[in-house]
């Protein structure tokens, strides 16, 4: 049977996280679907005023399910970024993410892990791992 898949111009899809300082949510949500996807999604994240450093709790919180992402580094979110994504999912903030016709727009509403400590952050976390999972069964051909 031929690969219909050779030859072809489709690249992965690329899903863009965005929050305001890209130190907790919008990393977990990078982490699982980079981890989950094993390479098929282009994942980027970004912040409209990103933090100097990663959330610690956060990097604890992914360490405790197999995810590293302790060497990532908060970005300021592009225009360029939101352009060259297919899925832009935005986590608390507001209008600060530009709009482009053409794209997928989420907003997850999830609470913001600065400030709090690992047993807050566990329920965000399983929260962003469980949303990961439904959005790679949409963006991703299912695999026989």
């Amino acid at each position: 049977m031929p690969d219909i898949t050779a030859g072809s111009s489709a690249a992965k899809p690329t899903v863009l996280f965005v929050c305001v300082h890209n130190a907790g949510r919008s990393q977990m949500a990078a982490g699982y679907l980079s981890a989950l996807s094993q390479g098929q999604v282009e994942v980027l994240s970004a912040g409209s005023e990103p933090k100097d450093q990663i959330n610690p709790v956060a990097i604890q919180a992914m360490a405790e399910d197999g995810i590293d992402i302790a060497n990532n580094v908060p970005k300021i979110l592009t225009v360029e970024a939101v352009k060259d994504s297919d899925v832009v999912i935005t986590m608390g903030c507001g209008d600060a993410c530009p709009i482009f016709p053409g794209k997928r727009y989420e907003d997850w509403e999830l609470a913001d892990p600065a400030g709090q400590g690992i047993e807050s952050v566990r329920p965000i976390r399983d929260d962003i791992k469980a949303r990961i999972q439904k959005l790679l069964a949409e963006i991703l051909p299912a695999t026989v």
